[in-house]
């Protein structure tokens, strides 16, 4: 099960259920992957609901490779994700709110 206190999200992946998680590390490689802008400006394009499909890509990816995933873009594109690409945006958007919104009982 994915701990959300812990930013996790489940994802199912080619019929296996995979925990995604924006560590440090997977946010560094998120960012350099990124076009244009950082981690800020992808976080006000999925608030407004301008996100593209490059960045549900990166994020699901990104989250993946942080939840320990050893797959890389080229096979995250030709896996199934359950729930299509809906599911992938859900996961994406989560990722982010996990990663970078408030946490109860936070000092």
């Amino acid at each position: 099960m994915a701990n959300p206190m812990r930013g996790e999200v489940a994802l199912w992946l080619d019929g296996r259920r995979q925990v995604c998680r924006l560590t440090l590390g997977a946010l560094a490689e998120l960012e350099a992957a990124l076009d244009s802008g950082g981690l800020i400006e992808l976080v006000e394009r999925f608030e407004a609901g301008r996100f593209s499909a490059r960045d549900v890509l990166a994020l699901v990816l990104a989250g993946l490779r942080g939840g320990g995933w050893d797959g890389d873009a080229a096979d995250l594109r030709r896996a199934e994700i359950r729930g299509g690409v809906v599911e992938a945006a859900r996961v994406a958007a989560l990722l982010l709110a996990r990663a970078f919104g408030p946490v109860d009982g936070a000092e």
